[in-house]
């Protein structure tokens, strides 16, 4: 699976890359204004990638064929996860990591992000990335296939900085969700900044300041 994605750069010749995923039935299109409120010219010139997920039934929307990395079985996780769709992402989202190493982008400065559906699969893969990465960040979102973690996740990146932010009224995603992938990843050594804020399932601007400040140290 080869995914479609909207690119800019802020100048030529970037030095880093961020990849942002957008959440379910949403599209690349979704997070394009939130980057363009960052202010990262302290890093040097920024490749943006935002892919678009593929085209899929969802069952808890009736089997509704929408923009989706994978299918949503139930709510609250209790109804079992779509493994299969959720590793065909990660072995698309992994293409797009190779293909900015094969266009001079090195590892160490790329970024994997994404937003609910997207940050699950941010951390499904840069957690198990073969190289080390600047950066994870994982915007109102949960870690999937968690109990598989411990035996999949690269060494490459047991140190990888993670920022994760969550809205502590998300009723889509709720904190009781959020807070166990925080800990999660905590138990297991990773360096992970943790931001609630006070909104729902979505961005906010003391969020994307927050970010923007993470985001200038790690890939300072």
């Amino acid at each position: 699976m080869t995914l479609a994605a909207i690119e800019f750069e802020t100048a030529p010749n970037p030095t880093a890359t961020i990849i942002v995923l957008h959440g379910l039935g949403a599209d690349g299109n979704d997070f394009v204004p939130v980057a363009e409120e960052l202010d990262l010219a302290a890093v040097g010139p920024v490749r943006f990638i935002f892919p678009h997920a593929p085209q899929r039934p969802v069952t808890i929307n009736n089997g509704y064929v929408m923009s989706a990395w994978y299918d949503i079985l139930g709510l609250g996780g209790t109804a079992g996860e779509d493994e299969a769709g959720l590793r065909e992402s990660q072995a698309a989202i992994e293409a797009l990591l190779a293909r900015e190493n094969a266009r001079g982008m090195p590892s160490s400065r790329i970024v994997l992000a994404g937003f609910s559906q997207g940050c699950a699969m941010t951390l499904m893969t840069g957690l198990r990335h073969g190289e080390r990465l600047a950066g994870l960040t994982g915007l109102s979102g949960y870690l999937p296939l968690a109990p598989k973690l411990v035996a999949e996740r690269s060494p490459a990146n047991a140190g990888v900085p993670i920022f994760l932010a969550h809205g502590r009224g998300d009723t889509m995603i709720a904190m009781s969700r959020a807070t166990p992938t925080r800990d999660a990843l905590t138990t297991l050594g990773y360096p992970v900044e943790w931001h609630e804020y006070a909104m729902g399932h979505s961005v906010c601007a003391e969020e994307i300041a927050d970010w923007n400040r993470w985001l200038l140290r790690v890939l300072a």
